[in-house]
């Protein structure tokens, strides 16, 4: 979990209960029909299983029925252009994830503003970052990797799963910290990344646990580092970049929740309230865990602030990498 994102589930709660009145609540009747949280994704990946998760337990703090809708395409595009036109009723919701700060720096034109036309409710999870080789590479740590690369430096590929992900900006901060030269593969999704990686395509991988460590397991791959500031919980054994010798480096991948913009303030706060009481119980934590996500949990102001400050930082990496927009 990166500096950012630590906040104890007690403070937590705590700005829950300060953060409205009750009185507000009544006067809003919300809900009073289903809720639909949008994944601009297929389904299946960690935004995907993370929507699901919550939108159980979200079920049972508002009352109603809460629907996963998968709206993938575009980059995230898609769906998030379908939640910033929804109605700003609180019945639309967004699960989005690094894309969704990535794209303003990576698309000439989309047809929102990402800044302004959604409300941010809260961060729901973060995943740390693997870096991973295929196993006949032949490096044991990062330390050698980094001379394998600095002594081949037109050899090596990594995949990623589309351009302008949490893949591919790790990928180019990795390569701007350690001054080497990987080729980047950008694949129609992870399942084919990951068939390219195991058939010896590409080399090396920079990716979430839930894609890395079932084939670390096999033996198929080989896993060096994390990238978050604190070892990985999914993988306590392995160094981070910053112990293995690559000074400062923190990137995690994210997942949050939003509403179009204009909702309700007394809405947003009792999603806000039920999305966090659903990350302060032991099953709900523990089910994400066991699917590779770390839950977070952060108010509706501390997740705006994370979001202009990701933007930021996405637009850089793009910036310094000389990745194009399209």
């Amino acid at each position: 979990m990166t500096k950012l994102h630590r906040r104890s589930f007690a403070s937590l709660l705590a700005c829950t209960l300060a953060f409205s009145g009750a009185a507000a609540w009544a006067q809003s009747g919300y809900p009073a029909k289903p809720i639909r949280i949008v994944v601009p994704y297929a389904a299946g990946g960690p935004v995907d299983v993370t929507a699901r998760i919550m939108a159980e337990r979200l079920e049972t703090h508002l009352g109603q029925r809460v629907l996963v809708d998968n709206k993938g395409g575009g980059n995230a595009t898609i769906g998030t252009e379908f939640v910033a036109r929804a109605a700003p009723d609180g019945y639309t919701l967004l699960m989005a994830a690094p894309a969704h700060t990535a794209n303003p720096s990576l698309i000439k034109s989309i047809s929102f503003d990402t800044a302004k036309d959604f409300a941010p409710i809260s961060m729901v999870m973060d995943q740390p970052m693997l870096i991973a080789v295929q196993a006949s590479v032949p490096a044991n740590n990062i330390k050698e990797l980094v001379a394998l690369l600095k002594a081949n430096p037109t050899k090596f590929n990594y995949g990623t799963s589309g351009a302008g992900g949490p893949q591919h900006l790790m990928g180019e901060l990795f390569k701007a910290a350690t001054g080497t030269q990987i080729a980047h593969i950008p694949y129609r999704g992870a399942a084919p990344a990951a068939a390219a990686l195991l058939a010896g395509d590409t080399q090396v991988a920079f990716s979430t646990p839930t894609n890395i460590l079932p084939y670390v397991k096999s033996g198929k791959l080989r896993a060096l580092a994390s990238s978050t500031a604190g070892r990985s919980p999914f993988s306590p054994d392995l160094p981070t970049l910053a112990e293995a010798g690559v000074a400062g480096f923190e990137y995690s991948s994210w997942t949050g929740l939003l509403a179009p913009a204009g909702t309700p303030r007394e809405v947003i706060q009792k999603i806000f309230e039920a999305v966090s009481k659903s990350l302060a119980e032991k099953e709900t934590r523990d089910k994400m865990m066991q699917n590779g996500i770390q839950p977070v949990g952060s108010s509706p102001d501390d997740f705006a602030r994370f979001i202009a400050l990701d933007m930021a930082r996405s637009a850089k990496i793009i910036k310094d990498s000389g990745i194009q927009p399209e």
